[in-house]
């Protein structure tokens, strides 16, 4: 049987967790992914939220860093249907959490047409027009403390992938 190598181009199937057990994310199809009959195609499918088109394989090609390189790594010398379990330690998947990336913001600051909440991603425009996104942490009467760190920062994040195909 065939076994992956490097610059093979392959798809795989993978399920990402958090310590905690979360799914944070997954190629596979589940009841909560699922956009119903009515949700493909309509506007539902503009959301953030939508899974349609989200979900089966992923196509990569090994070696070229289309996902974290401890994935890639692991594929090879893996045939069609084998399945492993690879952990990605904080530092090499989205770093360590950094106080220094949560920051306050006067109330003051913030246009009159966007009200923030606990929770809301946005995108500040920073100096040399360099977008920074932020979600909001915190709101008091005069602040709006926002934190910089990706969603994942601090995260060791486990991954159970499945070798589908080498095309």
């Amino acid at each position: 049987m065939a076994q992956a190598k490097k610059g093979d181009r392959v798809t795989i199937n993978f399920v990402g967790t958090l310590d905690d057990g979360s799914v944070f994310d997954s190629t596979l199809e589940t009841d909560e992914d699922s956009c119903g009959t009515d949700g493909c195609g309509s506007d539902e499918c503009s959301s953030d939220d939508c899974c349609c088109g989200e979900n089966g394989p992923m196509e990569l090609i090994i070696g070229e860093d289309d996902f974290f390189t401890q994935i890639e790594e692991a594929l090879i010398g893996m045939a069609p249907g084998e399945k492993k379990t690879i952990v990605i330690p904080a530092e090499d998947a989205f770093g360590e959490y950094d106080e220094e990336k949560v920051f306050q913001v006067k109330r003051s600051e913030v246009p009159d047409d966007i009200y923030p909440e606990v929770g809301q991603e946005l995108e500040l425009t920073g100096e040399d027009d360099e977008l920074l996104e932020v979600t909001v942490v915190e709101i008091n009467d005069e602040d709006i403390t926002l934190d910089a760190n990706h969603p994942l920062a601090g995260e060791e994040l486990t991954y159970e992938i499945e070798l589908v195909e080498i095309l």
